[in-house]
């Protein structure tokens, strides 16, 4: 199954927020999606899953248009993971997880619908955490139980069919570096089990070490898209976010590429060979 963005443009009140999309992505394949703020990140998972209407173009899933697909089909391919999951009634941890899968699971015996989410929160760490109140919990650990939230969506339905796309949006911002790392894990263990994951992410760090394929986004279109290697260039790097030269570096095992800016460390130093923003 794949997804595909064809021609996509969208706006809001007049005011273009991406224009001309093309992007696919493959079942398999982790996709990082970088750029400034106000990039059009957000906007381009929102269409990619069907939540904003297009002005033009066409989102497929698996060759059919998501427009023709029913809201249980959608909850059974994709699942999105917002920046924001605002909440006002009060929930257990569990109850929440629960909720992602009563369109997706419908078919579901309760049972399993239970048992998939009980292993989405230890999938994320939380196993411990499902009798609380979710609003008594710190802001990483609301996060990852929305994210337990969607993982356990799209488990029920892959039960029948592939395991879906997983998209989600700055699923980091809110977790220390090990609870960082995790998360990423658990997207490269749903595609590797076939499923697709596109994500936005600000740490151009994370995106080089965790993606298949990044793609680059700048006042709403795609400014360029490749393998790590090819994307974290110093001259990509300066245009877009202003990057001086000399901080990209690569991994001595993987070989990946990684953003060191040391020229923070450096401001009003004299600039030599000792104190360039190139590790020697």
């Amino acid at each position: 199954m794949t997804l595909e963005m064809r021609n996509v443009s969208a706006s809001v009140n007049g005011r273009s927020l991406v224009r001309t999309l093309d992007l696919s992505l493959a079942a398999g394949e982790t996709v990082a999606i970088i750029g400034p703020n106000g990039a059009g990140k957000s906007t381009l998972l929102k269409l990619a899953c069907g939540l904003m209407p297009l002005q033009q173009g066409s989102v497929s899933l698996g060759g059919e248009s998501i427009s023709l697909l029913s809201s249980g089909e959608l909850a059974k391919r994709r699942a999105l993971l917002p920046q924001e999951c605002p909440m006002r009634a009060r929930f257990t941890a569990l109850e929440l997880v629960l909720m992602g899968t009563a369109i997706s699971g419908q078919s579901r015996p309760a049972s399993e619908r239970a048992a998939a989410a009980q292993a989405a929160l230890e999938h994320v760490g939380l196993s411990d955490f499902a009798a609380r109140d979710v609003m008594t919990l710190s802001g990483g650990e609301r996060q990852r139980v929305h994210l337990a939230r969607v993982l356990a969506q799209l488990e029920v339905a892959a039960q029948d069919n592939a395991p879906g796309f997983l998209l989600l949006d700055e699923p980091l911002s809110a977790q220390d570096m090990a609870r960082q790392r995790l998360v990423l894990q658990i997207a490269g263990a749903h595609a590797k089990r076939g499923g697709g994951v596109l994500l936005v992410l600000h740490d151009l760090n994370w995106a080089a070490a965790c993606a298949d394929r990044i793609v680059v986004m700048h006042n709403g279109e795609i400014q360029a898209q490749g393998t790590p290697q090819e994307i974290m260039t110093s001259e990509l790097l300066n245009n877009v976010f202003g990057i001086p030269d000399g901080c990209i570096h690569h991994h001595d095992s993987s070989g990946r590429p990684y953003v060191v800016p040391h020229d923070l460390v450096m401001s009003g130093r004299a600039s030599n060979k000792e104190t360039s923003c190139i590790l020697q």
